[in-house]
C-alpha cells in the first residue's frame, strides 16, 4: 500500500515538473501542456500508448485534446487504440478526438470514425458531425461507415448530419439508406419530426433505396402518413421512388389514421 502511495506521488510529481500550465490556476480549467519525452516515459511504464493515454486523461481530462494530440504524433501507427482509450475515457470530447486525429491524416477518415463509435456508440452522431466538418471531401464514406457500425442509431445519425447539413438531404438519404434499409421506417419519422415540407424528397429517395428490401415500402408509406403526409402526396411519391401500385395501396390501408378510408386493389388506376 505504501509503496503503491509513493509510486503514485512520484508519478504526478514527475507529471507537474515535467508539464507547463496554462491558462488560468482554478484546478477545474488548468490545462497541461504535455512535454513529448514525458509521454514516452508514461508509454515504457504503462507498455501501452493507449494504456498512456487513458491515465493521464484519467487525471487531466480538461488537457485530453492536448493528451491525444501529442500521442498521434508519437505513435499514429497506434491510432485505434489511442482514438479507443480517449474516446472512452472522455466521451465528451469525442468531436474534439476525432478532429485532431482526421486533420493529421494518419489513416483515412472512415477508419477514425469506426474507432471513435466503437468505443463510445451513444455519441455516433457527433463523432459522424465532427469527421465530416474536418473532412468535406469523406462526407459520403463517414456516412457509409457510421450507419454500417451503428445501425441501430441510423435515424438519429441521420436527422443529425440533415440538420446540420440542411441542402444535403438528398446525399445523407443517398447514402445511409441503401446500407441500412431495414431501418428506413425511423429515417423517415426522424427527418419528416424536423423537415415536415421536404416529404417529396424523404419518401422518393428511401423508398427508392430500399427497393432491395420491398416489404420495408409499405412501412415507409404508412411512417410517412402517420406523420401527416397526405395519401395523395405520399402516392404520388412512392410512385416516385419505384413503388409499386399494389405496395403503395397496402401502405395506405395499413395507416392507423386511414382505417376508414380503405383503398381497393381494383383502384390502381388512381396512381397513374
Amino acid at each position: 500500500m505504501v509503496n503503491t502511495l509513493f509510486k503514485t506521488s512520484l508519478i504526478c510529481s514527475c507529471l507537474i515538473y515535467s508539464m507547463g500550465v496554462t491558462g488560468n490556476t482554478d484546478s477545474n480549467s488548468e490545462t497541461w501542456k504535455i512535454d513529448n519525452e514525458f509521454f514516452k516515459k508514461q508509454v515504457k511504464q504503462t507498455m501501452s500508448p493507449g494504456r498512456a493515454v487513458r491515465s493521464l486523461i484519467s487525471h487531466y481530462p480538461q488537457s485530453t485534446a492536448g493528451i491525444v494530440d501529442v500521442a498521434l504524433d508519437l505513435y499514429p501507427t497506434d491510432y485505434k487504440e489511442i482514438i479507443h482509450s480517449a474516446v472512452s475515457t472522455q466521451p465528451s470530447s469525442a468531436e474534439d478526438i476525432v478532429s485532431i486525429a482526421v486533420k493529421k491524416g494518419i489513416t483515412k477518415c472512415e477508419s477514425i470514425v469506426m474507432a471513435a463509435i466503437k468505443a463510445e456508440p451513444s455519441y455516433v452522431s457527433f463523432v459522424t458531425s465532427a469527421a465530416a466538418h474536418a473532412s468535406p471531401d469523406d462526407f459520403n464514406d463517414i456516412l457509409r461507415v457510421a450507419v454500417i457500425t451503428e445501425p441501430d442509431s441510423a435515424d438519429k445519425i441521420v436527422q443529425h448530419m440533415a440538420s446540420s447539413y440542411p441542402d444535403k438531404i438528398v446525399e445523407i438519404l443517398s447514402n445511409t439508406v441503401q446500407y441500412v434499409p431495414l431501418v428506413g421506417e425511423y429515417i423517415v419519422d426522424a427527418l419528416l419530426a424536423v423537415f415536415p415540407n421536404k416529404a417529396e424528397e424523404v419518401v422518393s429517395i428511401t423508398v427508392r433505396e430500399s427497393l432491395a428490401e420491398r416489404e420495408q415500402i409499405e412501412k415507409i408509406i404508412v411512417t410517412a402518413i402517420n406523420a401527416g403526409v397526405t395519401v395523395d402526396d405520399v402516392s404520388k411519391f412512392a410512385l416516385m421512388g419505384g413503388a409499386t401500385n399494389a405496395e403503395i395501396i397496402a401502405g395506405i390501408n395499413a395507416a392507423p389514421t386511414n382505417t376508414n378510408k380503405k383503398i381497393s386493389t381494383s383502384d390502381d388506376d388512381l396512381f397513374y
